[in-house]
């Protein structure tokens, strides 16, 4: 059996725990209480508190992590690797996702299965899928955590 380590951090959308195998970043769950277990810290927590903290200042668009998802098919773990391809800032359809897998006619149903089973939010950027017409769609998150990351990285608005 693999031992995870966490690290605690605060942010913008509440408390995040980051889960480490010491190989890669395995997991973050949203709503983590602020209190540290009594665990060692590792290279790649190290990290992720680092790149988490540009991140929510505003300093870093993209992650340089190592991951290590614990869970998830070949299917899921291809439609993650498409999330990962979504620009800072910009946003994509369930459908336009679906297209790029060259999935049928009900890909984007099957592609909204595999973005909410996503391990590892915000670093798999699961909150830039939106629906079809640009609306907010489910979020594991909650909708107001969703729709915080993506003002965030639009930043400020002019007027």
């Amino acid at each position: 059996m693999t031992v995870t380590i966490t690290a605690y951090v605060d942010s913008p959308i509440g408390g995040l725990r980051i889960h480490s195998d010491g190989t890669g970043v395995v997991a973050i769950d949203f709503g983590a209480d602020p209190v540290e277990p009594d665990s060692p810290r590792d290279a790649v927590l190290d990290a992720a508190v680092a790149q988490l903290g540009e991140y929510f200042a505003g300093e870093r668009t993209t992650f340089d992590l190592p991951l290590a998802p614990r869970k998830g098919s070949a299917f899921q773990r291809a439609v993650w690797k498409q999330l990962v391809d979504i620009p800072y800032g910009e946003t994509a359809t369930y459908g336009e996702i679906a297209a790029r897998l060259e999935l049928g006619a009900f890909g984007a149903r099957a592609v909204g299965s595999a973005n909410a089973s996503n391990p590892i939010p915000v670093i798999v950027p699961c909150h830039r899928v939106v629906g079809a017409n640009g609306t907010l769609t489910g979020y594991a998150g909650g909708l107001d955590r969703k729709q915080t990351l993506l003002d965030l990285e639009r930043g400020p608005a002019l007027f």
